[in-house]
């Protein structure tokens, strides 16, 4: 097992790591939208989106992954009224690539972020 840690991602806030490479796998912790310097984007959801999906670039390019790598995702809202606006984000992310997905609204979320999402990607 490789542990991912990278500064261009914020920093767990508990006990666990940004993500983890096993075999030629790697699992990302849930990002929420805070940046790298640990400071919470409380933008509209869809800032909050492309905040997570950088923060999601940067952990995968530190394990030698890829948003092309990736084969699973998982999407946590706290409103299923903004899966539209999440949606759209996320499809300018994943346009060619469409990896499995889930998508789960939740009571609350870490920092009552409105959008958190983990994904599991190849490592090349």
């Amino acid at each position: 097992m490789k542990y991912v840690y990278t500064n261009e991602a914020p920093a767990a806030i508990g006990p666990y790591s940004q993500g983890i490479v096993v075999n030629n796998l790697f699992f990302s912790s849930g990002q929420i939208p805070l940046t790298a310097s640990g400071e919470m984007n409380t933008g509209t959801v869809q800032e909050q989106t492309h905040q997570v999906f950088k923060n999601l670039q940067a952990v995968l390019k530190e394990a030698g992954a890829s948003l092309d790598t990736v084969v699973k995702a998982t999407v946590f809202i706290k409103n299923m009224d903004d899966f539209a606006a999440i949606n759209e984000i996320y499809g300018e992310y994943f346009n060619q690539h469409k990896p499995a997905r889930s998508t789960v609204e939740v009571a609350r979320l870490p920092k009552d972020a409105l959008v958190e999402i983990e994904v599991i990607a190849l490592v090349k």
